[in-house]
């Protein structure tokens, strides 16, 4: 009883928030410091050997700098820098499978010391010594897979820095929503820069972030209805057929 009470409580949790929630949009979350988020963890790759920076006497050019004045582009744990997000994949994979296998056995005793004479009164009726066992078995499998993903994102979101490493790469994370009406749209985008990719507007390109991080997702009326129940679901992971 207390297993099931405990089971039934966990499933009327999502139920009631969802309840709480009706006649009212989704809520946004507050801004946060990316810094302190929970599932942050600090980055830890292999860096080169340290280099002493070049000094030029009497040069008004300054190492990083593209232009005399100021670089504004992103470089330290806080500095904001655009992320632009154009991923255009497409995958079509087909697999085909054809198995066959036939197999026939046979086992006797026609002499074994004399002892074979002794087996037509151990077991009933006529037997023959040297056709004792015999089988026989088939097998044929067919399988046949078709995956095709045609997926497409466009988008442009902040991120902030939030460490340097040792070899001068960035690491930035940001997240972004937007509501409308009654559905809400989480995006969050997280990686590894090199400042050398940062472009002039200060913004550089998903395929320039390692360890790339991008997930557009969302929450409301609109993505309850597109998801099956929680029971559906529950049934879904245990039912093993």
């Amino acid at each position: 009883m207390r297993i099931a009470a405990l089971l039934l409580a966990a499933l009327a949790l999502p139920a009631c928030q969802r309840l709480s929630e009706i006649g009212r949009p989704p809520e946004l979350a507050g801004i946060e410091n990316p810094a302190r988020d929970p599932t942050l963890r600090q980055v830890a790759m292999p860096m080169p050997e340290p280099q002493a920076a070049a000094i030029t006497a009497n040069s008004l050019w300054r190492p990083g700098s593209r232009t005399f004045l100021r670089d504004q582009r992103a470089a330290a744990p806080g500095d904001l820098v655009t992320v632009l997000v154009s991923i255009s994949d497409t995958a079509e994979l087909s697999n085909t499978t054809e198995r066959e296998r036939e197999g026939t056995d046979s086992f006797g005793i026609p002499r074994l010391l004399g002892l074979e004479s002794s087996l037509t009164r151990i077991l009933p009726g006529a037997i023959d010594p040297s056709a004792l066992v015999q089988t026989n078995g088939a097998q044929t499998t067919s399988g046949t897979g078709s995956i095709r993903r045609n997926e497409t994102v466009t988008l442009r979101v902040a991120a902030t820095v939030v460490q340097v490493l040792a070899n001068g790469n960035l690491v930035v994370g940001g997240r972004q929503q937007v509501r409308v009406n009654h559905e809400l749209r989480d995006l969050a985008v997280s990686g590894i820069i090199r400042p050398q990719d940062i472009a002039s507007d200060n913004t550089v390109r998903h395929d320039r972030l390692a360890e790339a991080r991008i997930s557009y997702g969302g929450r409301g009326t609109v993505s309850d209805v597109q998801q099956p129940r929680i029971g559906q679901q529950i049934l879904d992971a245990i039912l093993p057929f």
